[in-house]
């Protein structure tokens, strides 16, 4: 009885075939993301702000709220220049604001409102503008003419004057933030996905589920919003910049969130008064906020590279 012994080149080449096969276009993918440096480096410092704004309470102890008249505008403690120095009386990173508060902390407590709008507010655009887009892509015809045209709408009303008229009638609130930005941000996303159905409506495997007797919700919910992940997963991650830069424009014109709860524009706008006496009041809320923005557009464009099936 003769013993076959199976070729160590046959056996690799199998082994490569086997793997090949076995890769998804989401492992592909995910592969393709971590190679990029950027969209890597981006994750890692987006998540240590955000790791740094959940546990602001306890990388300080100062309260975002405490006032302290003897320490009013005061330098970090590491600040070059003497003369803006004073007796803190304490470890203050970042210095103190214009009525003695710790910017430090006040930074942390800014960003969780601003990634939480952001968050939030993409989060709502995401839900209200896919369903909608694919909707009006899918059924077609004269309800998608309606569809679009209340985009259309929507889209020439001015964005400020809209906020402004919410504000005025509803008093300001975050919430009220949250509604005020997630009822312009879908219609961009809506569109971008509407577009995306309609070049894939008609393809082979959404007529094999409708000559199988599929509903049209059934197919747009397990076959079409599946298949439009992969755009959609990019314009979130640039749509979440986007709202913060909306929420803080909304903030620095004073229609944002009320003292004493803060966010980044809240603080930039704080700043920009007090820049040429206080510069670091202005300065390290505007660095945590475009660190910030440059993690988010960095991500996306490793996202949309890792997504793109020609690079396969």
């Amino acid at each position: 009885m003769s013993i076959i012994v199976p070729n160590a080149g046959n056996a690799a080449a199998m082994t490569r075939a086997q793997e090949m096969r076995g890769r998804s276009l989401w492992v592909d993918a995910r592969r393709r993301l971590f190679e990029n440096k950027a969209a890597v480096v981006s994750m890692v410092l987006l998540a240590i702000i955000t790791l740094m704004a959940i546990l602001a309470p306890l990388l300080s102890r100062y309260s975002f709220d405490a006032t302290d008249w003897n320490v009013v505008s005061c330098a970090p403690d590491w600040w070059p220049d003497s003369t803006v120095m004073c007796n803190a009386g304490g470890t203050h990173w970042f210095g103190t604001d214009s009525v003695g508060r710790d910017l430090f902390v006040r930074v942390l407590y800014g960003a969780r409102v601003s990634l939480a709008v952001g968050l939030v507010t993409t989060l709502v655009s995401l839900l209200i503008g896919v369903l909608y887009g694919a909707i009006a892509g899918y059924i077609g015809g004269l309800l998608d003419d309606i569809m679009m045209r209340v985009v259309d709408v929507l889209y020439s009303l001015p964005f400020i004057f809209f906020v402004i008229i919410l504000m005025v009638i509803f008093h300001r609130s975050l919430f009220l933030l949250f509604v005020a930005i997630g009822a312009v941000e879908w219609l961009t996303m809506a569109r971008i996905v509407r577009g995306q159905t309609l070049s894939i409506k008609h393809k082979e495997f959404i007529e094999a589920a409708r000559a199988g007797g599929v509903g049209p919700l059934a197919i747009i919910l397990r076959h079409v919003i599946p298949n439009l992940l992969g755009p959609v997963i990019i314009y979130v991650t640039l749509t979440i910049p986007d709202v913060i830069l909306a929420e803080s424009f909304l903030s620095f014109l004073g229609l944002g969130v009320q003292e004493p709860l803060t966010s980044w524009g809240v603080l930039i706008s704080d700043g920009a008064n007090q820049m040429e006496i206080a510069p670091w009041m202005l300065i390290f809320p505007a660095l945590f906020m475009a660190l910030t923005l440059f993690c988010f557009n960095f991500i996306g464009d490793g996202l949309r590279d890792a997504l793109d099936p020609k690079e396969r």
